[in-house]
């Protein structure tokens, strides 16, 4: 039987991760993800051009995502 951490967190290459809230809807859940995935690649883009300004917003937009899905910012959970 899993813990209730165990709904909390995901594990990849040893590291620890928090799951994304496992209350949104899916489709609200996909619109986010698909942000996350956009902004991530607005970072790496802007990384290659070397535009510190672009790579900033591009990184708060990841930053934002995150928060919005539960894997950042107040704890889902509690």
């Amino acid at each position: 039987m899993a813990s209730q951490d165990d709904e909390r967190w995901i594990v990849i290459d040893g590291r620890r991760w928090r799951r994304s809230d496992p209350s949104l809807p899916e489709a609200r859940r996909k619109e986010l993800v698909s942000e996350l995935m956009s902004a991530r690649s607005a970072v790496g883009h802007a990384r290659r051009k070397g535009d510190e300004q672009a790579e900033r917003a591009a990184r708060d937009r990841v930053h934002a995502a995150k928060v919005a899905l539960g894997e950042r910012g107040p704890k889902w959970w509690d």
